[in-house]
């Protein structure tokens, strides 16, 4: 095996000696790439075991009477990646481990009148953030959805709690369940962590539909404790604690929406998180519009060197289309939206910012035979400009999918580039996912 490796070696630097340093990035990275899917084809086989079940027919749902109509229903998932991050740090290493998503969801029904759900997990849980005995923060299961909902009337659902039925866009209500890309685009959940707890607001909700219509309204508390809960507002920028640093009385409730037109197959609004791709099982076309609203929401410094709310309003329009083509399951999966982000004056934090996004993805389901496994390649981009700024934020995404299983079993490899200012970093990802 030495010897192999040496002249592996050997062979390597005389055959590429005399390229460019930047080809011989590009081709590292497409050998990077081809080892981390070489070493998941030789997983296969213990990935199909794990699943349990060569077809999922409904999941681990438990029924409380003959007819079925009484249940509760069990869906758990976890993601694993590994990355490889050629801009590393030169002192840590390039490829590294996390458990991108561990989470279990439970739902059920005495009656048609009423829901209860109940969602938790964690996220995002590496080697930097673990803790040494299973303690701190990012080890800890915490609540990502507790709700309970009532029908009002055909069409009319009402409820409360801890929820997703959020506005915006689709993207700000994307389940992690049927991503078609690798992650959701991150400047799509708009207030993650501004104005809610990882996506989920704390308030009251109706939602339903009439046709091929369907929406979803909110009126929430907004956190105190935000990720700027701290942050010093200045007069050149806003911060994005307006509760902490106003009052709920002024600054506390956000309100929200996101309103769709089904121009082809109708969704399931039962839940609220939206498919990311069918696979070409139904024929989908909608077109939708939402927005944001909280009043105060950010915080920035007059001209007297008072502390002054910030109005904070965002709006989007997407259109979704999914549809079988050809012959053979082949599919056809694209999405675009432009969203208008007015997070008040001059603001800037991480991804998010007062400013525009457009952002489209496509994807094509390949043909292959029923039972086989199934390939989607896919590309993603994303353009955000801001206010406090002249330079764009520009994200490129280029993968494909493997569907051992449908969405049940499945793995990704993706390509993932961020331009911004001096940054130009570029992550290699695999992750296998698995859900019941």
């Amino acid at each position: 095996i030495l010897l192999n490796k040496n002249i592996y070696h050997f062979f390597f630097h005389i055959l590429f000696f005399r390229l460019s340093l930047q080809l011989k990035r590009i081709l590292t990275k497409l050998l990077i790439m081809k080892k981390m899917l070489f070493t998941c084809l030789l997983a296969l086989p213990f990935l199909g075991f794990a699943q349990g079940s060569p077809d999922y027919t409904g999941g681990m749902k438990v029924k409380l009477n003959e007819d079925g109509s009484k249940y509760f229903r069990i869906i758990s998932w976890a993601q694993m990646q590994a990355n490889h991050n050629s801009d590393a740090a030169s002192t840590d290493s390039k490829t590294s481990f996390q458990m991108r998503r561990a989470r279990v969801l439970m739902y059920a029904q005495i009656t048609d009148k009423f829901l209860i759900l109940t969602h938790f997990g964690l996220n995002s849980l590496n080697a930097s953030n673990m803790s040494a005995v299973g303690k701190d923060d990012s080890a800890q299961l915490f609540m990502h959805d507790v709700w309970a909902q009532y029908k009002v009337t055909k069409g009319v659902d009402v409820g409360g709690g801890l929820h997703y039925w959020n506005g915006i866009s689709r993207l700000n209500n994307q389940s992690t369940l049927n991503m078609m890309t690798l992650d959701n685009n991150r400047q799509s959940w708009s207030t993650l962590g501004l104005s809610d707890q990882f996506a989920r607001h704390m308030g009251i909700y109706a939602k339903g539909g009439f046709g091929k219509f369907q929406y979803r309204v909110s009126i929430n508390d907004a956190i105190a404790n935000s990720l700027q809960a701290n942050a010093l507002p200045t007069n050149l920028t806003s911060t994005y604690n307006g509760v902490a640093t106003l009052g709920s009385r002024d600054a506390g409730k956000a309100y929200a929406g996101y309103f769709e037109y089904a121009l082809g197959d109708l969704e399931s609004n039962f839940l609220p998180y939206k498919v990311g791709t069918y696979l070409g099982s139904k024929e989908i076309f909608n077109i939708g519009a939402g927005f944001f609203s909280q009043p105060k929401g950010t915080v920035t410094v007059n001209n007297s060197g008072q502390l002054e709310g910030q109005n904070v309003n965002i709006f989007a329009i997407d259109a979704f289309y999914d549809k079988p083509v050809g012959a053979k399951n082949a599919a056809l999966t694209a999405y675009a939206t432009y969203q208008s982000n007015d997070y008040g004056k001059n603001y800037m934090f991480g991804p998010y910012g007062s400013g525009s996004m457009l952002y489209s993805h496509v994807g094509y389901t390949l043909a292959a035979d029923a039972g086989k496994t199934r390939f989607q390649p896919y590309v993603s981009y994303g353009s955000n400009s801001y206010d406090a700024v002249d330079d764009n934020r520009n994200v490129l995404g280029i993968g494909a999918n493997a569907y051992l299983n449908g969405h049940n079993s499945k793995l990704t490899l993706e390509y993932h580039n961020e331009k911004f200012g001096t940054v130009d970093s570029g992550v290699i990802s695999l992750q296998a996912m698995i859900y019941l």
